[in-house]
C-alpha cells in the first residue's frame, strides 16, 4: 500500500523543490539581466534588479564586434560531430561490454571513468605537440577529436547502463530469426534503447557545448566556438560585464532552449531503468 503523505508536507517539499531550482537558475537568469544594462548599471551598488534603463546597445555592440553566427556554427559543428563519433565508437563498445561480458570488463569501466579524473592540464603539453605536429592546430576536426576523446568515457558509461535492462534473450530470438551483428545492433538493440541513446546525445552535445578549456587553447579564430566568443570580451582594458553578460546570453541561449524542449526525454532517458 502506497504510503500517505500529508498536505503540509507536499507544500513544505514544493516550496523547498522551488527555493532549490531559484537558487541554481539565479545566476543565468542575473546573466541575462546583465545583458540588458548600460556597463555603469552593471557594475553599479547596490545592484539594480529590475529597476535600471533596459537598453539592446550590448546585442548591437558584440554582434559589430564579432560575427556571432560564425561562431555559433563552429558549436554546432564540434558538439554534434563529436557527438556522432563518440555514438559510432560507444555503441558497439557498450553492446559488448553488457551482452559479452568478460572478468576485466568492469575493470576496463573503471578504468574509463578514472580518466575523466586527471586533470585536463595534466594532457595539455603532449596534446598541443601532437596537434602541431599533425597540423590540427584551430581546426574543426582536431577539436571534434578531442571532444570526442574526452567524452567518450560518459558515453560508454551511459549506454552500457542502459544496455544492461535489455533482456538478453530478445537478442538471442533476432540471431534465431537470422539477424546478422549489424542488425542485431540498429534495428533491435537501438530501437529498444532508444530513450538512453538521446537522453546519451542530448548530455554529450552539452558537454561539449560547455567546454572551455581545450577550445580555448587549441584553437584562435577558424575553429573557435561560443566559448572564445565570450572570452573575447575580456581584454586587458578590463572587463566589461554588459557586453560580457550579452555574449554569455548568446551562447547559452541555443542549448537552454533545445534542454528546455527536450526535458521529457531526457529526464525519461536518465532514469531509464531506475524504476522496475
Amino acid at each position: 500500500m502506497a504510503r500517505r503523505v500529508s498536505t503540509q508536507r507536499k507544500i513544505g517539499m514544493t516550496v523547498l523543490a522551488w527555493a532549490v531550482g531559484l537558487l541554481i537558475f539565479f545566476p543565468i537568469l542575473w546573466t541575462v539581466l546583465t545583458s540588458f544594462k548600460t556597463e555603469l548599471d552593471a557594475i553599479s551598488i547596490p545592484p539594480k534588479f529590475l529597476f535600471f534603463d533596459w537598453t539592446t546597445e550590448n546585442y548591437v555592440a558584440i554582434q559589430e564586434q564579432r560575427n556571432y553566427f560564425a561562431f555559433l556554427l563552429n558549436s554546432v559543428y564540434l558538439s554534434l560531430g563529436s557527438t556522432a563519433l563518440g555514438l559510432i565508437f560507444a555503441i558497439p563498445a557498450a553492446w559488448a561490454m553488457a551482452f559479452s561480458p568478460t572478468p576485466k570488463t568492469r575493470g576496463v569501466l573503471l578504468w574509463m571513468l578514472s580518466t575523466k579524473m586527471m586533470p585536463a592540464v595534466g594532457a595539455l603539453v603532449p596534446v598541443t605537440i601532437l596537434f602541431r605536429n599533425f597540423g590540427l592546430l584551430d581546426s574543426r576536426f582536431g577539436l571534434i577529436v578531442i571532444l570526442f576523446l574526452i567524452n567518450l568515457p560518459i558515453i560508454v558509461w551511459m549506454l552500457y547502463t542502459y544496455f544492461k535492462e535489455i533482456p538478453g534473450e530478445i537478442l538471442e530470438a533476432a540471431r534465431m530469426d537470422g539477424a546478422n551483428l549489424r542488425q542485431e545492433l540498429f534495428r533491435v538493440l537501438a530501437p529498444m534503447a532508444l530513450p538512453g541513446i538521446a537522453s546519451t546525445v542530448l548530455l554529450n552535445v552539452i558537454l561539449a557545448w560547455n567546454e572551455a578549456f581545450w577550445t580555448l587553447l587549441l584553437t584562435t579564430t577558424n575553429a573557435a566556438p561560443l566559448t572564445a566568443f565570450i572570452a573575447s570580451f575580456s581584454s586587458p582594458q578590463g572587463n566589461f560585464y554588459a557586453k560580457l553578460s550579452a555574449a554569455s546570453t548568446l551562447a547559452i541561449a541555443p542549448i537552454l532552449i533545445i534542454g528546455w524542449f527536450s526535458q521529457k526525454q531526457l529526464v525519461r532517458g536518465l532514469t531509464f531503468g531506475a524504476v522496475k
